[in-house]
């Protein structure tokens, strides 16, 4: 299995050479390709030539904007995501039920739930190709069914918008949690369900801004808990 991540900016002003796409991120096997994510930054370069399927998290607009005037090949979501894209002019659609795995471009691809968002609910998608499996969540609070999720991942791939702050507050009229988990709290996941690596993406201002300082810190919470860590670039190539 081959990773690469097209961009790793999260929904925020700042940018820079090494971040400075929304996230999105293509996963391919055996030469064949699916893509994870299509935010406005990439409106009007959702081409077909590379791709066989897109994958949608969420329909924020970092993550789902680039396929609003449509897209030349299959786009795959969960039913809430195509709630929201109904009127999009997108004509291969295609519907991934919670929990229930899809062969899609040779890989395995199943869709579980993640808090996030109450008005644009999303999912991590758990993909599987040969021996290698991985886990892509770059927007979320929580999990649902965490063990199921990451059991054999060799790699987590999670939000990086906030490296040891809080963004996650709580609705006042129904107590649910939204907003964005730290990478601290996510590689505190991986340490307890065995899975060895983390690799950042959909980074925030503290990581963007932060640089050297930001790397550093990841790496120091990362060594605490005995989990290898990265922060995605720009282009960044990863085989599994």
């Amino acid at each position: 299995m081959e990773l690469v991540f097209l961009g790793t900016r999260g929904y925020i002003e700042a940018r820079t050479g090494a971040h400075f796409n929304h996230a999105s991120t293509m996963i391919s096997h055996r030469d064949r390709s699916i893509r994870i994510d299509c935010g406005e930054d990439w409106r009007g370069r959702c081409d077909a030539t590379t791709q066989e399927a897109y994958l949608v998290t969420h329909c924020h607009p970092d993550h789902a904007a680039g396929l609003r005037d449509g897209c030349a090949c299959p786009v795959y979501a969960a039913p809430e995501a195509w709630n929201e894209m109904a009127r999009w002019p997108i004509e291969d659609r295609h519907v991934i039920e919670h929990r229930r795995p899809l062969r899609i471009a040779g890989m395995e691809v199943e869709c579980f739930p993640v808090q996030h968002s109450t008005n644009c609910p999303a999912v991590g998608y758990r993909i599987s190709a040969g021996e290698a499996v991985l886990f892509y969540a770059p927007d979320l609070v929580y999990i649902e069914d965490r063990e199921a999720a990451l059991d054999g991942c060799a790699v987590y791939i999670g939000d990086g918008a906030t490296i040891d702050r809080s963004f996650v507050r709580k609705q006042k009229d129904t107590g649910t949690l939204i907003g964005h988990t730290p990478v601290r709290t996510q590689l505190t996941w991986c340490q307890k369900l065995g899975v060895p690596q983390m690799i950042v993406t959909h980074c925030g201002s503290q990581i963007v801004t932060g640089g050297k300082t930001a790397v550093e810190l990841i790496d120091h919470y990362a060594s605490e808990r005995g989990v290898a860590a990265m922060v995605a670039t720009d282009g960044m190539l990863l085989a599994l």
